[in-house]
């Protein structure tokens, strides 16, 4: 009678957890870049909110985004790199970015963002 081996073996339990613990890993460098993400798309929607289209000005929506940065606390782009313009139904806020995280070595992850949020009028 021949008997034959059920089961997963030792070697690829370890090749499988070796897999997950990457992931696992992946995942608790990328989760500060997507939170700090939400920050910074709250604060233009903040913004959006704050001021109206009908008496502002590229100055004004500057000053609530400076303060919305400080209060928020954001890094990977500053409020001056927010790019705002004026358009015919209002102005546009766009926070087009991308955030480079090491992984390990010379492995880096790189993520880009891009919010557009219309002021209108």
């Amino acid at each position: 009678m021949r008997r034959h081996q059920r089961g997963a073996t030792f070697l690829g339990m370890v090749i499988i957890l070796a897999i997950l613990g990457m992931a696992v890993y992946t995942g608790i460098r990328l989760v500060p870049v997507y939170l700090e993400y939400t920050k910074v798309a709250r604060a233009l929607e903040q913004v959006r909110d704050e001021v109206s289209a009908d008496n502002t000005s590229v100055q004004l929506i500057r000053n609530a985004l400076e303060r919305r940065w400080d209060v928020e606390d954001i890094e990977s782009i500053g409020w001056k790199e927010v790019d705002i313009r004026k358009v015919s139904d209002g102005y546009e806020i766009e926070a087009d970015y991308a955030v480079e995280r090491p992984l390990v070595a010379n492995v880096y992850l790189l993520t880009k963002f891009d919010k557009l949020v219309t002021i209108q009028q």
